[in-house]
């Protein structure tokens, strides 16, 4: 089911009901359509998902000012959407660029998170960006599939500052524990899901203040759940374990064999941990 409800600035925004239970609010990465979040891998049999189209992906509408795609300026917008939901706290989950998000809203709102769940997050809101070393430690990790030479390259030409448009697309692979048909049409559906001029924005500068980020994320005592794929070089283990030190009170769990959508990889266990969490 998806329903709207009016941002602080009038801008229109929609999201999407499924399953059944108490709701888990999902944000989406990338400035992207949150329909690639799916189910998550079928997590709907234990929550009410509710999928956040930020503003200008999906069905939202897109704002007067492009200024508003701004990370910190979407806080805003989940709050709406707790206000509009009738929640006093929330269980929030943010994935990839969309736990940036969830960080932030977690920093500004402490009294409204029950629990805080970030899957392969992005860590550019607490300053904690995965270095060279671990990225390439976890794309090593898949030199026996048959695809490696060609994505390994682009890889090697992106660390080097030599990135073109063809190397973006043929590390593809690196983020699926398994470049399949499945994990194939998936990313193909980033073209028609994602907003560029968003995405230019999200992380543009004033966006981030990670300093206070860590301070106000160090005295959140709700419960914290980190998730990292084995291979992901997205969001590489050892980054994530780092993350999960700031706060007083996280759990920290590594699906082996996924990458950077464990959902999709192996949802049985993404599933399982969870689940494990929110009960």
């Amino acid at each position: 089911m998806t329903a709207t409800f009016a941002a602080y600035d009038g801008t229109k925004l929609a999201f999407h009901t499924q399953g059944s239970g108490r709701p888990l609010i999902c944000l989406p990465g990338g400035m992207q359509a949150s329909a690639y979040l799916g189910d998550l891998g079928g997590l709907t049999r234990h929550r009410q998902l509710i999928t956040l189209d930020l503003r200008g992906t999906g069905d939202s509408a897109v704002p007067q000012d492009p200024a508003t795609y701004r990370c910190d300026r979407l806080v805003d917008d989940v709050e709406a959407l707790r206000e509009h939901l009738g929640l006093e706290t929330v269980e929030l989950l943010g994935h990839s660029g969309g736990a940036n998000l969830a960080s932030l809203y977690a920093a500004r709102h402490p009294e409204r998170i029950a629990r805080l769940l970030l899957i392969t997050p992005g860590m550019f809101a607490v300053g904690l960006p995965p270095s060279g070393g671990e990225r390439r430690a976890s794309v090593l990790r898949r030199r026996d599939e048959p695809w490696f030479a060609e994505a390994y390259a682009a890889f090697e030409a992106i660390a080097s500052g030599k990135a073109e448009p063809e190397h973006w697309e043929a590390i593809a692979p690196f983020h699926y524990g398994r470049w399949d048909e499945a994990a194939r049409a998936h990313h193909a559906r980033e073209a028609v899901q994602r907003n560029a001029e968003a995405m230019a924005v999200y992380g543009s500068e004033g966006a981030f203040q990670p300093d206070a980020t860590r301070a106000a994320l160090s005295a959140l005592h709700a419960p914290v759940l980190l998730l990292a794929g084995e291979v992901d070089p997205g969001a590489p283990p050892a980054a994530v374990r780092t993350f999960a030190d700031l706060f007083p009170a996280a759990a920290y769990v590594e699906q082996p064999g996924t990458a950077h959508f464990p959902w999709l990889d192996d949802p049985e266990l993404f599933v399982a941990a969870v689940s494990d969490f929110l009960a």
